[in-house]
């Protein structure tokens, strides 16, 4: 190892001894600049320096072949700047070289993580395949800006997508990198999708049932060629269950003594207790002797079971569309059952909490979208604050 004076004739002309497998040089002009030459005639550039605690290190700058020497003293110098700032350039390095692609990341920890938990997984997964994936796959995680964000949003509204569509990629993309920092991935410290607004959703569609709609369904349900629909359509308007977990409810999971029903499995991925009226168990005392007279649901686990098959169904579309379409319904959804199970709780004066901890909401702000209030509710909310008064401040009449 030999210190010389290198100049940019002098760099030409350097090779390593012969019988030597590589030779180091240090550049007398500039402080830790190291030259590496090699018996296959390769040189790099190297930066040697010495950590905070003292540790030796060697940071590869370059090949000289492409680097110059002005450029290689250059860049010697902004590192050992940042060595003197307490920045280990090679530590730096090896973190970036450490970052996941967002391919890499969406592969190995996020499509597994909501497999272990989100029913839904399969929605995430299709926008990731067919949107997201396509534009960010093979950039780092580091790489993304909120820029990036905003164009990806601002683009796929205007290709014609519904705000709604436009925000479920930002939606995604929030919780993926707030995964991202929670498991405290290698060069992810911020969300570029921080405030960065959704699009304003006007086409959220609100149904109840009033109580005409009601009896026409309910003649309808009883005239249906499907024996459990009978059983299923009030069920889902006595609890406010979803649909797949009325379909998929085992006897196991009730406690007629003690009037609840346990669902397991839900939509949050956590287990939930639904409050049992005298109204279900009713109900569920029916659908138990209609087991005990259709052969295939003898000690059948299923509650709603097909008699035909003896197991949950797989749809009951055909059934629901033929019942709701004899009633006059033909727009009338089966999720709107459960809008309208809330409702009839909001409007009988029952709390949003008391609304929230039957659906098994996790945020309140998503209860308040079912909790419709009848008209003739609100004109006698808005009629108490006089009656209360005793009619101190009625206006009298004028007389002709």
């Amino acid at each position: 190892m030999s210190v010389v004076a290198l100049t940019a004739n002098k760099l030409r002309t350097l090779a390593c001894p012969q019988g030597k497998a590589k030779e180091n040089v240090w550049d007398a002009a500039c402080k830790g600049l190291l030259l590496e030459l090699r018996e296959s005639g390769g040189k790099t550039w190297y930066l040697r320096y010495a950590t905070e605690r003292g540790q030796q290190r060697q940071y590869r700058i370059g090949d000289a072949s492409v680097i110059s020497l002005a450029q290689a003293r250059k860049r010697c110098n902004e590192l050992r700047a940042q060595v003197a700032l307490g920045n280990d350039p090679t530590e730096v390095k090896k973190t970036l070289q450490q970052v996941p692609t967002f391919a890499k990341f969406i592969e190995e920890r996020y499509m597994p993580y909501i497999k272990g938990y989100k029913r839904s997984w399969h929605i995430d997964e299709s926008l990731l395949r067919n949107h997201l994936l396509p534009l960010f796959g093979n950039r780092y995680l580091d790489e993304i800006t909120k820029e990036d964000i905003i164009s990806m949003h601002q683009k796929r509204r205007a290709s014609g997508a519904a705000p709604a569509s436009a925000n479920r990629l930002l939606v995604v993309m929030r919780y993926i990198f707030n995964l991202a920092i929670r498991w405290e991935t290698q060069g992810v410290t911020k969300n570029p999708t921080t405030g960065v607004p959704l699009f304003e959703e006007n086409n959220k569609i609100e149904r109840y049932l009033t109580s005409e709609e009601a009896r026409r369904l309910h003649a309808a349900i009883q005239d249906s060629e499907s024996k459990m629909l009978k059983y299923i359509i009030p069920m889902l308007i006595f609890t406010g269950a979803r649909k797949r977990e009325v379909l998929d409810a085992r006897w196991s999971e009730f406690d007629l003594d003690k009037k609840f029903w346990r669902i397991a499995v839900n939509k949050t991925g956590k287990a939930r207790f639904v409050p049992l009226s005298d109204s279900v168990l009713e109900l569920l005392k029916a659908v138990k002797m209609e087991h005990s007279r259709w052969g295939k649901l003898k000690n059948c686990e299923w509650v709603f079971a097909n008699p035909e098959t003896g197991k949950p169904y797989v749809q009951t579309y055909y059934a629901w569309d033929t019942a709701r379409k004899r009633a006059g319904l033909a727009g009338f959804r089966v999720h709107d059952l459960r809008h309208s199970f809330a409702s009839l709780l909001i409007n009988a004066g029952r709390s949003l909490y008391e609304v929230q901890k039957i659906l098994g909401h996790t945020q309140i702000k998503t209860t308040q979208r079912y909790s419709h209030l009848a008209d003739e509710t609100l004109l006698a909310a808005a009629s108490t604050a006089a009656a209360a008064l005793g009619g101190v401040f009625s206006t009298p009449i004028a007389q002709e």
